[in-house]
């Protein structure tokens, strides 16, 4: 008689499609793929060819691979054939693992422990996905918590938060031109934490953390940089968040 957990067949219906994520995520060159797309922009294939350090035929092929999995999502323009991360979901859980990797990699001794992988540039504003990231982000989110724009609706044990605003919230994040009934309506989940790749703490996630991040570009306190996935804060933009800081 075979046992359940001797059986691999057995273990693998227990998590279904688990080992065929595992196994698209493992290749050095489509990881490389995915991680230089989740800025949220969608990139050529050739541009992809040249991240990943491949051949072209190779990379074709690890593209196939991953638009028939479900990770990227293609779209066809003309004779060029751009991918994207297929869903907001699928880019969370890829941040989400990027944690993962950095709080499971061996710890050293201190006189041997490199400094930290993220690098300075984008520890401080940088996106995740569709949605602001970095100190900067965990700050925010924190003030509002504590100003109680925000509740928690839902807690999972090994995920995300949902998160709901509260009566004041609503209001305010209307008064920055951000319409909720909208949001809601999008095919995503609407608001919730992400833990935060560099400061290890949650930020806003969801459709809400993606529309604070466009007002927060549409009111001029934060730009894009030539660096990937690497926000400036303009001058209007540091008075701004300041003032909401220290706000009491």
């Amino acid at each position: 008689m075979t046992l359940a957990h001797d059986d691999p067949d057995a273990r693998a219906r227990h998590f279904p499609g688990l080992s065929r994520i595992g196994a698209l995520l493992a290749d050095p060159g489509r990881a490389a793929m995915l991680w230089s797309l989740m800025d949220g922009t969608a990139r050529p294939a050739g541009e992809l060819t040249m991240i990943a350090g491949l051949s072209p035929s190779a990379a074709s092929a690890h593209l196939a691979r991953l638009t028939e999995g479900g990770l990227l999502a293609l779209e066809v323009s003309g004779r060029h054939r751009y991918y994207r991360i297929a869903t907001p979901d699928i880019a969370a859980a890829i941040e989400a693992l990027a944690n993962l990797a950095q709080a499971s990699a061996p710890q050293r001794s201190a006189p041997e422990r490199p400094p930290s992988a993220v690098p300075l540039d984008m520890r401080y504003a940088r996106t995740c996905y569709d949605h602001l990231a970095g100190e900067l982000a965990v700050q925010l989110f924190d003030r509002m918590l504590a100003r109680r724009w925000l509740a928690a609706a839902s807690r999972a044990d090994n995920g995300p938060t949902t998160l709901e605003p509260t009566p004041e919230g609503a209001s305010e994040f209307a008064r920055l031109g951000i319409d909720i009934t909208a949001q809601r309506a999008r095919r995503r989940r609407f608001a919730c934490t992400c833990i935060d790749w560099s400061e290890r703490r949650p930020h806003l996630g969801g459709a809400l953390g993606a529309a604070f991040l466009d007002r927060c570009a549409a009111h001029g306190w934060l730009e894009a940089t030539t660096k990937r996935r690497v926000l400036r804060v303009t001058p209007s933009g540091r008075a701004h968040f300041e003032r909401f800081l220290a706000d009491r």
